[in-house]
């Protein structure tokens, strides 16, 4: 009779175990979801909301809008944030082009922009080259160049090659927001102007060494700086090296 009890109890306790899994795993995936660090940002057209997803990967909302940068599903969970209508794909490189983020987050109506040596993979993709302008919406998209001047993989060869790879400066009602990219401090970037916000990436062996972020800012003088995939290179030395430049706000986010 006792045996009998607890079979009999035993589709019970699986389903309360299962409730109890699955309770467990949405709130991990809600936890997971509001410790992604968000930022503010005012603007003449309205706020800009810029989302740190990590690695090279944003995302900012403006008005009814949702912009995807390098879109990364191995450092996000795209199933839960909000499709995109526009994403911005810097370079063909795997952890920047990745499909399966593109997949989860494209709609009817989105549009991609890419660099020209993502066209292969991207079906449908709006090409950008270095110098390109063009609209969305009211947000003005300029492709400017990304690469490396001395890292490579090895001697006469770098990593991203001059005229491949795009970074992007949005015009956001009166704010100008730069993008870089996977770059060093080209001229490109150190003649920019008038930049309110620039993400600089900070990824050794492939991008810039904190000596070079510090050169390139003290050139074209953003008013805030995020550097972003960053891995394991030390953001306290690039703070160190502009602890004296107070026009300069330096801004750390979890963008390993």
């Amino acid at each position: 009779m006792k045996k009998s009890l607890v079979q009999s109890f035993l589709p019970v306790l699986r389903s309360m175990i299962l409730v109890i899994i699955l309770i467990s795993y949405n709130k991990m995936q809600g936890m997971a979801q509001t410790a992604l660090e968000k930022d503010m940002i005012k603007t003449s057209g309205g706020d800009v909301g810029i989302t740190f997803i990590g690695h090279g990967s944003l995302m900012l909302t403006y008005q009814d809008k949702v912009i995807h940068i390098d879109p990364f599903s191995s450092i996000g969970d795209y199933n839960t944030l909000p499709k995109a209508d526009l994403i911005l794909v810097t370079h063909e490189h795997g952890d920047h082009l990745d499909l399966n983020a593109l997949v989860m987050l494209k709609k009817a109506t989105t549009e991609i922009v890419i660099s020209e040596k993502c066209l292969p993979s991207v079906s449908g993709g709006i090409v950008m080259h270095n110098g390109d302008t063009r609209l969305f919406g009211s947000i003005k998209i300029e492709a400017v160049p990304a690469y490396n001047l001395v890292n490579g993989p090895a001697e006469g060869k770098v990593f991203h090659p001059k005229g491949q790879g795009n970074g992007y400066v949005l015009t956001v009602g009166d704010k100008r927001i730069y993008i870089a990219g996977d770059t060093e401090n080209t001229p490109e970037m150190k003649a920019l102007q008038n930049i309110d916000i620039a993400f600089l990436p900070m990824n050794l062996p492939y991008t810039m060494t904190p000596e070079m972020v510090a050169d390139a800012v003290k050139a074209f003088k953003p008013k805030i700086l995020y550097p972003y995939h960053f891995g394991d290179t030390k953001t306290d030395k690039l703070i160190e090296l502009l602890k004296d430049n107070k026009e300069i706000e330096v801004r750390i986010r979890k963008m390993k």
